[in-house]
């Protein structure tokens, strides 16, 4: 428990994308996270991908994401991320996590 609130303290106040349990890709600042890894993120979005059609980014703005919903976090480089033409990536979307 040390170790992840220490990796998640690190994160506090910078952009992140969280890849949750279903699948779906969100992307906001850190601002919260508590014992049960429960994050608060602002200004958040989801960013839903499609085979044929660009990425539409969904405003989710101040969006809490439980814990055990949670699959995948990291820092995202918002340099890099700006530069990145969303209406021209095409993906299929990720599938749900299978235990």
């Amino acid at each position: 428990f040390k170790l992840t609130c220490t990796i998640m303290d690190a994160l506090l106040d910078k952009t992140v994308s969280v890849i949750t349990q279903d699948g779906r890709v969100i992307v906001g600042t850190l601002k919260g996270v508590d014992q049960t890894v429960n994050i608060i993120l602002h200004k958040s979005h989801e960013r839903v991908y499609a085979p044929d059609i660009g990425v539409e980014c969904v405003v989710l703005g101040l969006y809490i994401v439980r814990g055990d919903n949670i699959a995948v976090i990291g820092e995202v480089d918002t340099d890099v991320d700006e530069q990145i033409n969303l209406a021209e990536v095409k993906a299929n979307p990720i599938n749900p996590v299978q235990y």
